[in-house]
């Protein structure tokens, strides 16, 4: 069964127009004017999108979707209201885990888009609780699509994540949850916008902001698909900072999960060393000498010396390598397109 779009709307005219609007970018609507209607169809469907008006006849829309929380927890959830009331908003966004809250008249181009991000958020969070291997590696190379810049940055920080890890001797299954971590850190950025993820300059105050979010999102895709706590960990806490600076929570040195301390080390070499929108790539010895010098303030010093004594000077091996899925025969046809990418990088 395909996932569908339910709108919930007393207005017939305007459910009419949405409907129309949709069908002329391929996607078929689901439509009820009243949450009772919407309630029996969540019998008979799979509904990955709902957009419910807030006033209703009967059950109000944030009251509908509160109820869907318990009903359809992954079913990705829109309030419209035609009216700004602040503590609306706020329930929707607490109780009922409303995904976005817009006003009415909505421009067709902003519930288009909303509608295309909540469907990518769903497939996402069905992807990644089947925990397979090959979907949650093409999910990751999915989500690098947004930002041309970072092609093959997920698989490369896995493969230097690993590294340290193995050499620190951590068990073969946070090994293996490292990987999906690592796989899946920046998987938040599917709900970033391509203008910022794409600038050519630095991030100002406001797009920082909203780029900091994407851990957040991440984490809370990674809680709905059920992933394990060191992955849930690693996308929420990738841009902590060893002294306390860095986001969302501000955590500081060994509070900062063991695994996310891990990443921050591979991601940032990893981004040191390729291309990027606002400036080139630094040599692999300039790299080595930047990430020396944020030992105690961005990174984990003990995770940083570990690092610096396994990162390859050479071509990196592919993360079945690392864990021993592969022999280096087998994995030839793999590390060749590794190495292609981090050349280009």
């Amino acid at each position: 069964m395909a996932a569908e779009v339910l709108f919930v709307d007393d207005n017939k005219l305007i459910l009419q127009a949405s409907v129309d609007l949709f069908r002329s970018q391929g996607i078929d609507l689901l439509t009820a004017t009243n949450a009772a209607e919407a309630l029996e169809l969540f019998r008979h469907h799979e509904i990955a999108v709902v957009v419910s008006d807030n006033r209703m006849p009967g059950m109000s829309g944030l009251d509908f979707l509160s109820e869907l929380r318990r009903l359809s927890p992954d079913t990705v959830k829109v309030l419209i209201s035609a009216y700004v009331d602040l503590a609306t908003a706020l329930a929707a966004i607490n109780n009922s885990e409303v995904f976005r809250y817009l006003l009415k008249p909505w421009k067709q181009q902003e519930i288009l888009d909303v509608v295309q991000e909540g469907l990518r958020r769903y497939q996402t969070v069905q992807a990644m609780r089947r925990e397979d291997e090959a979907v949650l590696r093409s999910l990751a190379q999915t989500i690098e699509l947004k930002d041309p810049n970072t092609k093959g940055h997920c698989d490369r920080v896995a493969v230097y994540a690993l590294l340290i890890a193995e050499a620190m001797g951590l068990p073969k299954e946070t090994l293996r949850q490292i990987k999906y971590g690592s796989w899946l850190h920046d998987c938040g950025k599917i709900g970033i916008s391509e203008v910022i993820l794409n600038g050519s300059g630095r991030l100002n105050e406001d797009e920082f902001k909203t780029m900091k979010l994407h851990t957040d999102w991440g984490a809370d895709l990674a809680e709905k698909a059920r992933l394990s706590e060191v992955a849930k960990n690693i996308i929420r806490h990738h841009h902590e900072k060893f002294d306390g600076t860095g986001y969302p929570l501000g955590l500081k040195g060994e509070a900062i999960p063991l695994e996310a301390r891990i990443v921050a080390v591979a991601d940032i070499y990893d981004a040191l060393t390729t291309d990027r929108s606002y400036r080139g790539r630094f040599l692999e010895s300039e790299a080595r000498e930047m990430v020396r010098s944020m030992s105690g303030a961005a990174l984990d010093p003990s995770i940083l010396e570990v690092f610096l004594q396994v990162v390859p000077a050479g071509p990196l091996p592919s993360s079945e390598e690392v864990l021993g899925e592969v022999t280096p025969r087998e994995a030839d046809g793999k590390r060749p397109n590794l190495t292609l990418v981090r050349a280009q990088a």
